[in-house]
């Protein structure tokens, strides 16, 4: 009986070993598949792998280095350590074998991992040889049709712009024979044609820099081995626009903000416009506001309204926190102080003027030396046209540390006094001679009878008297005019009254000289008087 059962215990420690490995030798293996061609399989799972993506992925390796046009199946490496076995390439791991694998196998796992090394090499010089010369083929049949595209694309780009340039010229020579017939400066209209067709080359000369230069990534991105140059050159266009977009969608919710202030303080200045246009039109009044006082207000008031504006969407503006924006907004106003100091001071002088209210638009006024009807006033200057036509500017501090006459702003009122100065001498009656210079003014047009012109005798002088006369007029514009006129008038009526407007200096020793006034007021028969000589005893 002892030997029996020491008999079946060795039956039974000779059949477990075989029953222990039927569930292995039962499970299924995952193979690694190289141009249609099952290289190996694995069996059991590595790290976090099970062992159906263990050999998707190193199928998926070892067809990337295939497709490479460098690659050398002789730089296939493998190393050998206490848990793996490690295939390599150019320090880029394409698997392992560990020891769970070569249970699979009646091979140890460094004796598994040297046939998979020797296998995989072999494979892999037949298989790159192979893919190397049909890709190439195909890999260069796609850079001619890229090329072919682009050139066909140059010449497009050339018949359209050519296309183009000739329907300006022929679109612009109709408008300019158009334009000559009606008496325009043709020639220079046809100066600008020759600036019109280097804009368009210039334009036609980017169009194809760009599209040579987007070529460029897609025939590198052709081959493998220039993928990273196609890369950078897709970067150098592709990373500032990604930029750009983060940026904007990053400063949209400060573009609301932005927009909404403009939007609020721009119905305000239309709101304070609408009440100054009325305001000027007469539709309702301020005390003690003058209606010409509403534009200019105005003005002013919508300048510090937009700059309060500026002064609180500054913040919200793209990099306004940084040092450099800060260091560019300093210089330039450190420049706009430095360099506007006269502007500066006309627009305070203009501020002044407005509301002084010397003169306005229309009046027939003397600023300085110069006489003239005002025909534009702003903050910065008034512009002023005399009665040659002649337009001068004057800038408004210059009128400010002056003075300014104006002849229209009583005219209507009181009236403008047109005055003249002669001279007579002490023989002939004053009330003579005030008789003469108001009739004379009286028969002058644009003189008022009412009130009346007067005299005032100004001076005594050695040889003479100072007669000055005075009429009013509510025709500023017409004061050159008018004076003209009156000193006819007063020729005419000394004339006729048989009365010489001559320089005492030159009657005081005329004796025998005539008479000086026109020979048709001269008495008949008048004859020059002898000169008076005594004799001495």
């Amino acid at each position: 009986m002892p030997k029996f059962y020491t008999l079946l215990l060795c039956l039974f420690i000779a059949i477990s070993p075989v029953k222990a490995q039927k569930p292995v030798a039962a499970t299924p293996g995952y193979p690694v598949i190289i141009n249609k061609d099952t290289l190996f399989k694995f069996y059991t799972a590595q790290g976090l792998f099970t062992p159906t993506e263990r050999a998707q992925i190193v199928t998926k390796r070892i067809n990337g280095l295939i497709q490479r046009l460098d690659f050398v199946a002789d730089s296939l490496k493998l190393t050998h350590d206490s848990a793996l076995s490690v295939i390599t390439y150019k320090s880029e791991i394409v698997f392992a074998v560990n020891e769970q694998d070569s249970k699979f196998s009646e091979l140890s796992r460094k004796a598994l991992a040297d046939n998979y090394y020797t296998l995989l090499k072999q494979r892999l010089k037949t298989a790159t040889e192979t893919y190397n010369l049909k890709e190439l083929a195909i890999q260069v049949g796609e850079a001619i049709l890229v090329f072919a595209l682009l050139i066909f694309l140059i010449w497009l780009v050339n018949r359209a712009f050519a296309w183009i340039g000739s329907r300006i010229v022929n679109s612009w020579t109709r408008r300019v024979d158009a334009l000559a017939q009606k008496g325009a400066p043709a020639n220079y209209v046809n100066r600008l044609l020759p600036f019109i067709n280097t804009l368009l080359r210039v334009v036609k000369f980017v169009v194809i820099i760009l599209l040579v230069y987007l070529s460029l990534p897609v025939l590198f991105y052709i081959f493998p081995w220039t993928k990273p140059i196609a890369t950078q050159l897709l970067g150098y266009v592709i990373n500032p626009l990604k930029s750009i977009a983060l940026a904007f969608l990053r400063y949209i919710p400060n573009l609301l903000t932005v927009l909404v202030i403009y939007v609020v303080t721009r119905y305000i200045v239309k709101f304070i416009g609408f009440i100054a246009t009325e305001i000027k039109n007469g539709a309702f009044t301020i005390r003690n506001f003058y209606p010409d006082w509403a534009i200019p207000t105005y003005n002013i008031i919508r300048v510090i309204l937009y700059a309060f504006m500026f002064v609180v969407i500054f913040p919200y503006l793209p990099g306004s926190q940084t040092k450099v924006f800060q260091g560019v907004t300093v210089f330039l106003g450190v420049l706009f102080s430095f360099g506007s100091s006269s502007a500066i001071s006309n627009m305070v002088a203009g501020i002044v003027l407005t509301y002084m209210r010397p003169f306005k638009v229309g009046d027939r006024v003397r600023l300085g030396e110069v006489t003239g009807d005002v025909i534009e006033k702003n903050l910065l200057i008034t512009r002023v046209r005399t009665i040659k036509n002649e337009d001068i500017t004057i800038p408004n501090s210059s009128i400010l540390s002056g003075h300014a006459v104006n002849y229209t702003s009583s005219a209507k009122t009181l009236g403008l006094i047109l005055h003249s100065t002669i001279t007579i001498g002490y023989d002939m009656p004053w009330q003579t001679i005030h008789r003469l210079l108001i009739d004379a003014a009286l028969a002058t047009e644009g003189i008022q009878p009412e009130p009346k012109p007067f005299v005032l005798q100004t001076e005594l002088n050695d040889f003479n008297v100072g007669y000055q006369i005075n009429a009013y007029t509510d025709m500023p514009k017409k004061m050159a005019l008018i004076y003209s006129e009156l000193h006819k008038n007063i020729q005419d009526k000394f004339n006729e009254a048989g009365v010489e407007i001559m320089s005492p200096h030159f009657t005081s020793i005329r004796d025998g000289n005539g008479i000086q006034i026109p020979d048709d007021y001269k008495p008949e028969g008048y004859k020059s008087p002898g000169f008076n000589v005594n004799k001495a005893e």
